[in-house]
């Protein structure tokens, strides 16, 4: 999953980060070509490549391409470029230009030459990475061991995962980090023709964006960071954190599912619903619904409403069906809408992996792993062991991990920091952690909301601060309590319609 804030036990990860030299500016690129690449939804899109060092401290050894996309400005004065990025590790970006120009006032849109790209690795940038096409193909094995004969089977597959990877993408691999992606922006910076950027990025796009400022802090001329990644836990810590926050997460659609008793019929105490949740998850582990969804994939089909609680609706329909009419039918298209993995996916998780693994130290001994997530599970069942076999192949990566960076940045101009309260993805404490980090940044809450990814979808409030600040760089003034220095409330909780909620979402992939 996207990483987050956490205080699970220290392990290796939790060493005092390295500072990370300046690096030299890339060599001069060509200038850009662009092209129409408009799609139905953003007609004024246009892509480019842009050829990159694969190490960037040898830029004349062997070279990778990025793909870029841009929705040019159109007012008669241009705040320069806007870079963008989703989050991830491993989103496509291209098409998050085109959303961010088409979402925010028309006339801040109009100021910036909006850009997306595809980090290294990712969709059209080449090499892509697949490890192991199918690796999420259902069914696959509970993801809660119930014996050491399930614990080693899924320790097989994802030391066979890790394997796949170097065997395929060795020579990439020691390359595909946060600091190399952070170079890579300044490479399209540099591409630009602009002396500094602007940046805004979701989620694992906090902290790709943290990294970028405190290796050209120089180069950043506003910067806004939406559901934010706490610096200090990447990333394993992280992962454990994100699981007691999920597992709360779940325990409010489930509160929710209870207040709408009349249209779910699956009883007005939250504890009972929770209980013919675990009662479904047991039913599946013995018979698949349509021989499609075990209890690891009703965990991926039920993790999205962590993020999204839009998606609640469709989720209670699936759970009602099934466990009151015997129904596994909109169980099944529940999860081929919201969890079933397809190509981009499995590029996806590959890079993920890759980015993850590579950037800080994780656990070598599985006795660590196994003894920090059961006494996650025994507090937060819901996905906590979901979560490790995620991650697991970080146990087995064939690359040796790097000192993750200090992000602290005094050098940097003002950041405006977003955050819901109660976000399971990148939980509360890490957006506070990095407003310290980041000297004279500012954070605008979501108050009382479990959303990721909060500004851009519908929250006038929050987008009002983003459009102020994107215009002029102004920020809200210093103060609040519990770290806030605005605050917006929360919207209205989805109703029971009949139908999930529908809307581009800006946030990372749901298992990331």
């Amino acid at each position: 999953m996207v990483a987050g804030a956490g205080t699970a036990p220290p392990t290796a990860a939790a060493r005092p980060a390295a500072n990370v030299p300046e690096p030299a500016a890339p060599a001069a690129a060509a200038p850009l070509a662009w092209k129409a690449c408009a799609t139905r939804n953003y007609p004024r899109l246009q892509c480019a490549e842009l050829s990159v060092p694969l190490d960037h401290d040898d830029p004349l050894g062997e070279r990778i391409t990025l793909a870029l996309s841009r929705v040019p400005h159109t007012a008669k004065t241009s705040q320069g470029p806007l870079l963008v990025n989703p989050g991830g590790p491993g989103a496509s970006g291209r098409t998050l230009a085109g959303f961010v120009a088409a979402s925010l006032p028309a006339r801040t849109a109009a100021q910036y030459d909006v850009i997306g790209f595809d980090p290294r690795g990712v969709g059209a940038s080449k090499p892509a990475l697949d490890c192991k096409p199918g690796y999420f193909a259902p069914v696959r094995p509970d993801s809660v061991p119930r014996d050491t004969r399930d614990e080693r089977v899924n320790l097989a597959r994802a030391a066979s995962f890790a394997r796949a990877c170097g065997e395929k993408h060795g020579k990439l691999l020691p390359h595909l980090g946060t600091v190399s992606a952070a170079r890579d922006m300044d490479a399209i910076r540099q591409a630009l023709g602009a002396p500094r950027i602007s940046y805004f990025g979701y989620s694992y796009g906090t902290y790709l964006g943290a990294v970028y400022a405190r290796l050209f802090p120089q180069r950043v001329r506003r910067a806004v960071l939406d559901s934010v990644v706490d610096p200090r836990a990447v990333w394993y810590e992280a992962n454990l954190a994100q699981d007691t926050a999920f597992d709360a997460r779940h325990k409010a659609f489930t509160a929710w599912v209870a207040r709408n008793d009349k249209a779910y019929r699956l009883g007005g105490d939250p504890a009972e619903v929770e209980r013919r949740w675990y009662a479904m998850r047991d039913a599946l582990r013995r018979r698949p619904a349509g021989h499609t969804v075990g209890p690891a994939e009703l965990e991926d089909t039920f993790l999205p409403g962590g993020y999204y609680d839009g998606y609640w609706p469709v989720l209670a329909e699936a759970f009602s069906a099934y466990a009151n009419e015997r129904d596994p039918g909109p169980l099944v298209a529940a999860y081929k809408a919201l969890a079933a993995s397809d190509a981009t996916d499995d590029n996806g998780y590959s890079v993920y992996t890759a980015v993850q693994c590579r950037d800080a130290r994780w656990p070598r001994a599985w006795g660590t792993w196994y003894q920090d997530n059961w006494r996650t599970h025994a507090k937060a069942p819901f996905s906590t062991w979901n979560n490790a076999w995620y991650n697991a192949p970080c146990a087995f990566w064939p690359v040796e991990a790097a000192e993750r960076p200090d992000v602290t940045n005094a050098a940097l101009p003002p950041v405006l920091l977003f955050q819901a309260t109660e976000d399971a993805a990148t939980p509360f404490d890490g957006a506070v952690s990095a407003r310290q980090a980041l000297r004279g940044s500012r954070l605008v809450v979501q108050e009382g909301s479990g959303n990721h990814g909060v500004t851009l979808a519908g929250d006038a409030c929050l987008d009002a601060h983003l459009a102020r600040y994107l215009d002029t760089g102004a920020l809200p003034p210093a103060g609040g309590q519990g770290g806030a220095d605005a605050v917006c409330p929360a919207g209205a909780e989805p109703q029971p319609t009949g139908t999930a909620a529908r809307g581009t979402r800006s946030a990372a992939p749901a298992h990331q």
